[in-house]
C-alpha cells in the first residue's frame, strides 16, 4: 500500500440495515449496565494503555463488561495494513470509532486507547455513538515527560531520525477542547486516576442498568 494515499471507503448501493429482534437496551438490561465508548486520546507515553487495561480490570472486579481496543494491538490485525501516514492515521481511527460503536451497541463499556492526534477523527467518533454514551479523556501530559518516560524508545528514534510523523516531533496532535475529562498522568498515581474515571463513570449512571426481567 502506498504511504502517501487510502482510497476513501467506497459504499455500495446493494446494501441496507437489517434490524435485529433484540434492541440495544435489551442487552443492557440482561448485562445490568450501559453500553459507552471510552476514548482515551494524549501523546504516547502519557499513559493510555496503562490507564485502559487498569480500568478494564476494575470493572471486572465491579462485575461489568468491558473490553479494550488498544492501538497496538488493533495494528497487528484488523489495522495491520495500515501505517502512519496521516491518511492512515485517519483510517486507522475510522475503522476503530465503527467497531467501538457497535462494542457500545452490543453494552459493552468499550475501552480505547489510541493517540487520535486529529480532532476531527474524535468528533467523528462521537458523533456516531449516542449522547452521554462517548466520554473523551485526554491524558494531559507534558511532551517532555512523555519523553523522560518514552517506554518504547519511540521519541529517542523520533529525534533521532528513524521515525517519520511521529506525533508531537514532527507530527501534529490536536489536544481535546472540551473532553469529559482532563487527567495529568503526571500529577495523579495511576489508582488515583482511575479513581477519577471510576466515579465520573459511576456519577453518569453508566454503570448500572435495569435487570432483565424474565
Amino acid at each position: 500500500m502506498d504511504d502517501a494515499t487510502i482510497d476513501a471507503p467506497q459504499r455500495s448501493k446493494n446494501i441496507t440495515w437489517h434490524l435485529g429482534r433484540v434492541s440495544k437496551d435489551d442487552r443492557e438490561r440482561l448485562l445490568g449496565q450501559k453500553g459507552c465508548v471510552i476514548w482515551f486520546t494524549g501523546l504516547s507515553g502519557s499513559g493510555k494503555s496503562t490507564l485502559a487495561v487498569g480500568l478494564e480490570e476494575r470493572l471486572l472486579h465491579r462485575k461489568r463488561l468491558a473490553y479494550v481496543l488498544d492501538g497496538d494491538n488493533v495494528r497487528h490485525g484488523l489495522n495491520a495494513d495500515l501505517r502512519f501516514s496521516p491518511e492512515d492515521r485517519d483510517e486507522n481511527i475510522r475503522r476503530v470509532r465503527e467497531v467501538a460503536a457497535l462494542f457500545a451497541d452490543a453494552g459493552v463499556i468499550t475501552i480505547a486507547a489510541f493517540i487520535s492526534p486529529y480532532r476531527e477523527g474524535r468528533d467523528t467518533a462521537r458523533g456516531i455513538v449516542p449522547d452521554g454514551r462517548f466520554i473523551e479523556i485526554y491524558l494531559d501530559v507534558p511532551l517532555a515527560v512523555c519523553e523522560e518516560r518514552d517506554p518504547k524508545h519511540l521519541y529517542e528514534l523520533a529525534r533521532a531520525g528513524k521515525i517519520r510523523d511521529f506525533t508531537g516531533i514532527d507530527a501534529p496532535y490536536e489536544m481535546p477542547l472540551e473532553p469529559e475529562l482532563r487527567v495529568p498522568t503526571h500529577q495523579l498515581s495511576v489508582s488515583e486516576s482511575l479513581d477519577v474515571i471510576m466515579q465520573y463513570l459511576e456519577d453518569h449512571g453508566l454503570l448500572h442498568g435495569e435487570a432483565l426481567k424474565p
